[in-house]
């Protein structure tokens, strides 16, 4: 069987370092990525099955990311993290996002998050 392939967008180093720790312990194969810039000068972004990616970073926030993704591949699924309590979670709603976590935010909901998103026929 092959594993999903998660890409983790954080410019916090220990934000990236804890959910790539804690994706590959439930069989995830995970890309990390300090910034959005980084991530789409990657060509393996074309191989992922799943984004996530903090809503707060410099120069592309996860928000504009998100567009960007959703133009190249707009059924792909994307989860959007933030630590700030003003982001508006309607912001976040579009064809390819599955929703808004706020940090700190359950693991759990997270991984149920993932899976429904890349279990979910119309991401295919």
């Amino acid at each position: 069987m092959t594993k999903s392939v998660i890409a983790v967008v954080d410019d916090d180093e220990h934000v990236l370092d804890s959910l790539e720790n804690l994706l590959e312990s439930y069989g995830y194969a995970v890309r990390p990525y300090g910034s959005a810039v980084a991530f789409l000068a990657d060509e393996a972004r074309f191989d992922i099955d799943c984004l996530i990616s903090d809503v707060s970073m410099p120069v592309i926030d996860g928000f504009q990311l998100q567009q960007r993704v959703g133009e190249e591949r707009p059924r792909l699924p994307v989860i959007l993290i933030t630590a700030r309590p003003d982001v508006n979670p309607n912001n976040a709603e579009s064809p390819n996002n599955r929703r808004l976590l706020q940090k700190p935010f359950d693991s759990i909901a997270l991984l149920d998050a993932i899976a429904s998103a890349t279990l979910d026929p119309r991401h295919r």
